[in-house]
């Protein structure tokens, strides 16, 4: 009996540290992954198919990495916001045209898509701080613009694009007006758990009960629970309840931490909004409670602002 179970511990044991090294090895591909299954690399449309007149943007991040991006005004002397949109973990830029299409309709903005590294037609192979530079050359080229209001840049991120979205906003106090995120998570480390369930006892994060052995093997820990609380701009939090990859409860946390520390946080949730279609499910209550919070926080904001600048000119005169 004895060895019998000294065999099965063996096993298990054996079995385990496989797992544990297939984790190690190629968990790149379990966070990043820009070809869906049975598609291709390539961008299956472009925005010209949905009558959206648009820009082919090439950019360099900081380490060289050549990228692409498409920049799209469908009005052409349109001063509204612009907004820097950060993907999902999965698939291309392509695969969010149509909700890009809807949301400059509703809010009369801008759109910049990046594609991540590794995505679409972007070089290089995706990891955290390749993806934190790619979203700081995008920022970077918003800036050197002179077709836009450079005062009004609001980053959104959906899901990873959240994680991306924070950490483009907490280094960049000055040139990002507000964040949104929707249906993000608090971190990698607190994701493994919920996609291995076994990964719970040796890696997690501020959901976990004390420190846990295996963290310190994870590169791309996208630790937002961190990040959110240093981020000074207004944050509109948007989650779908009904989200079946990133528990909602994620979202309320990280609303609840960036709350500690500033009044302009704004949370909405939808009831029937799952992980990549709470902008369908919300319906028109999605997309008000968006143009409400720019109206509030980017545009009048700005207004307040060019007002006491003027007003200013005035007194020194």
């Amino acid at each position: 009996m004895g060895s019998y179970l000294a065999a099965l511990l063996y096993v298990v044991c054996a079995v385990a540290a496989a797992a544990l090294a297939l984790l190690v090895a190629f968990q790149e591909r379990l966070v990043y992954v820009p070809v869906l299954p049975g598609l291709s690399k390539s961008y299956p449309i472009t925005p010209s198919r949905l009558r959206l007149p648009y820009e082919d943007i090439w950019l360099h991040a900081a380490d060289g990495v050549r990228l692409h991006a498409w920049f799209i005004k469908i009005i052409p002397d349109c001063s509204g916001p612009t907004i820097l949109f950060f993907q999902e973990n999965a698939g291309n830029i392509a695969h969010r045209l149509e909700f890009i299409r809807i949301m400059l309709q509703r809010l009369k903005c801008n759109a910049f898509m990046l594609s991540y590294r590794g995505y679409g037609a972007s070089d290089g192979e995706p990891s955290q701080n390749g993806i934190i530079m790619d979203a700081q050359a995008a920022l970077d080229h918003l800036f050197l613009r002179n077709d836009i209001d450079t005062s009004k840049i609001v980053v959104f991120g959906r899901s990873l694009g959240g994680a991306v979205g924070s950490a483009l906003a907490k280094n960049n106090p000055d040139k990002v007006s507000a964040l949104i995120l929707e249906n993000t998570f608090t971190s990698i480390l607190d994701m493994a758990g919920v996609m291995l369930p076994i990964l719970k006892w040796f890696i997690g994060g501020c959901l976990s009960k004390g420190p846990k052995v295996l963290n310190f093997l994870v590169r791309s820990p996208w630790s937002t629970i961190d990040i959110i609380s240093q981020v000074k701009q207004p944050i509109l939090f948007l989650s779908g309840l009904q989200d079946e990859m990133v528990p909602p409860s994620h979202m309320q946390m990280l609303y609840a931490k960036a709350a500690e520390n500033s009044s302009q946080c704004l949370f909405v949730d939808f009831p029937g909004g799952m992980h990549m279609d709470t902008w369908l499910s919300g319906g028109d209550r999605y997309w008000r409670n968006i143009q409400l919070f720019l109206d509030r926080f980017v545009l009048r904001a700005t207004e307040i602002e060019g007002e006491r600048i003027s007003g200013s000119k005035v007194h020194d005169d």
